[in-house]
């Protein structure tokens, strides 16, 4: 296997929670989610290359909570950018030897180690890969105000992370100029005519940014306590 980092991008200011407390710092079981995630990917791999992108003002404040709550866990820190393309880019500066990157948000703290396995297996043979859910619910396309249609939702799927990518591909991608139609890490590397390739993600890997995401994170961390 090649060289591994995992790129981890903290930059929400949690305005859904309703909270002055930026989403990634606030506890779950008495450790900010943040903190749970970079667990996660330790656990997984703890030779990996953790490098955790978070805005230059609450770098201070990450450093408190880590001698406070005593992480040690190895990890090298990027400035924020204004954006998350460019937190992204901040991040793969630090990205000093040819490898697999995987991207991954950092208030996803439930990805399993088998998702992790399997992005950066299949990156390592294919280039580019992403873990993706069925969806569940019945879905709608809307094509006019008021107007909807019915899609089916088998040709749907919900996208995850971490993604992962070869080190080459995600730096030469993230060279590009911005546009909005760059939704996440993949749809930014496929804008340089790269397929995609999919795994099966975990349903637990929820992306907690609202109060009832909260709730069901804490559910799940006690449940694996």
């Amino acid at each position: 296997m090649s060289k591994q980092y995992v790129l981890i991008v903290a930059g929400g200011k949690g305005l859904r929670m309703g909270n002055e407390l930026p989403k990634q710092f606030i506890p779950l079981e008495g450790r900010p989610i943040l903190m749970h995630t970079l667990e996660r990917f330790n656990q997984w791999d703890a030779s990996a290359d953790l490098l955790l992108v978070l805005p230059c003002e609450h770098r201070s404040y990450w450093e408190m909570l880590c001698r406070e709550l005593n992480c040690i866990i190895p990890h090298r820190i990027a400035d924020g950018g204004e954006t998350r393309f460019q937190s992204v880019q901040n991040g793969l500066a630090l990205v000093d030897e040819p490898g697999l990157v995987a991207v991954h948000d950092g208030v996803r703290p439930f990805v399993s180690a088998e998702v992790i396995t399997a992005c950066f297996e299949e990156a390592e043979q294919n280039g580019a890969a992403i873990p993706v859910v069925p969806m569940i619910d019945s879905i709608r396309e809307q094509y006019a105000e008021g107007k909807s249609r019915p899609v089916d939702r088998r040709r749907y799927l919900a996208v995850q992370t971490p993604q992962v990518f070869r080190s080459s591909l995600v730096k030469e991608a993230y060279r590009q100029p911005y546009t909005p139609a760059f939704t996440d890490d993949a749809s930014v590397v496929e804008a340089l005519g790269v397929e995609i390739h999919t795994v099966a993600g975990n349903r637990e890997n929820i992306k907690i940014t609202d109060p009832l995401d909260l709730l069901m994170a804490e559910a799940l961390l006690r449940k694996t306590l």
